[in-house]
């Protein structure tokens, strides 16, 4: 268990007066968590402290080798001003997954899950509570050492920073329109695709602003090796309803695992749904649209939760999903996760933690 000193601030900023315009990654609580690793020491030092710049050495080596990882989680408020969280052993899981891949050491998992609860309990004023809203979370890693060489880095800081989030994309709920990515490419197998690294994300900016130019809120990737797969969403897993057949595709090491893809499979079999894990091409999901077998598009994610696909744009073709409008199931799937993320709707999947 971690012996966490807490240093509050002197200086509380001043809380965001409109939730409706609250957007996504806009404003940051009072306080910060950080923890030291050094070599042959371990993590020590976990703390808790005002908000504030991080000093580093010109040299770091995470501004020359991107040795970094990061995770994403949200803490909903209930009318009862219980304070939830949704599986963050998932994310937390992941956070070792991810430092595995990227030789960052690992940290104790029960820690992370207390240092989550600490922050979030430090600054919980910061949650909103309006309909939509959430505290999200950000943990993060970043490699220290002042050395130009390309090896591991043998010192690093653990930090989570969170605050108050709205809708992720401007749309809301409503349908995004998609870009259908041909020319570059954000993972293959063997490569880091599975991880929650920042490099994926670079990786993908060049492509985003393309379809951002074109009048697209995001891009749909293709497999890096037949361009002829899909992967997913720039920020989201991606599910199509074809017939009565819900199919998203398969992990095989270029895809993030989602927490809310798993959270959205587990539903829709316990709905008695058909869902498929497989590989479903561009091609497929085309023909499937001329024939009318294409019933809805949806992305899942932890800062959008359910964001339906209205169109896709693949080449010269532009596939247009459901009317441009939100289909049954996606709205579906919406309600039960956000429900159960608020505690409005039971939790029979035992998915919810108390903060507090």
């Amino acid at each position: 268990m971690l012996n966490i000193t807490i240093t509050k601030t002197t200086k509380p900023k001043q809380k965001p007066v409109n939730m409706d315009e609250l957007g996504f990654g806009h404003y940051f609580s009072d306080h910060m968590f950080i923890m030291s690793y050094t070599e042959g020491k371990g993590w020590h030092d976990p703390e808790i402290i005002p908000y504030q710049p991080i000093s580093l050495e010109p040299s770091a080596m995470v501004f020359h080798y991107g040795q970094e990882m990061f995770e994403g989680l949200k803490a909903y408020k209930t009318k009862n001003n219980d304070i939830l969280l949704f599986r963050p052993e998932k994310n937390i899981r992941r956070i070792n997954i991810t430092n595995e891949r990227i030789c960052i050491p690992q940290v104790n998992e029960e820690d992370i899950l207390q240092a989550i609860k600490a922050i979030v309990s430090v600054d919980s004023d910061w949650i909103p509570e309006e309909e939509g809203t959430s505290l999200y979370i950000r943990p993060f890693i970043i490699a220290t050492d002042p050395f130009l060489g390309v090896r591991p880095s043998a010192t690093y800081k653990f930090i989570i920073i969170v605050g108050p989030v709205g809708a992720y994309y401007k749309e809301g709920i409503n349908p995004v329109k998609i870009w259908v990515e041909e020319e570059y490419v954000r993972a293959v197998k063997g490569g880091t695709g599975f991880a929650k690294t920042g490099a994926n994300y670079v990786a993908s900016l060049k492509a985003q602003m393309k379809a951002k130019e074109n009048g697209y809120t995001q891009v749909l990737w293709l497999d890096g090796i037949e361009r002829k797969y899909v992967e997913e969403v720039g920020t989201m897993n991606v599910f199509f309803k074809i017939d009565n057949e819900v199919i998203t595709p398969s992990l095989e090491g270029s895809i993030l695992p989602g927490v809310t893809r798993d959270s959205t499979i587990e539903l829709l079999k316990s709905w008695g749904i058909n869902v498929s894990e497989r590989k479903i091409s561009i091609e497929e999901i085309y023909e499937a649209s001329k024939t009318g077998a294409l019933k809805e598009i949806f992305g899942t994610g932890t800062a959008a939760v359910i964001s339906p696909v209205g169109e896709l744009h693949w080449g010269d073709k532009t596939i247009t999903v459901n009317n441009g409008e939100i289909g049954e199931l996606s709205q579906k799937v919406y309600d039960e996760i956000t429900g159960i993320q608020t505690g409005k709707i039971e939790d029979k999947f035992s998915w919810i933690v108390k903060v507090k």
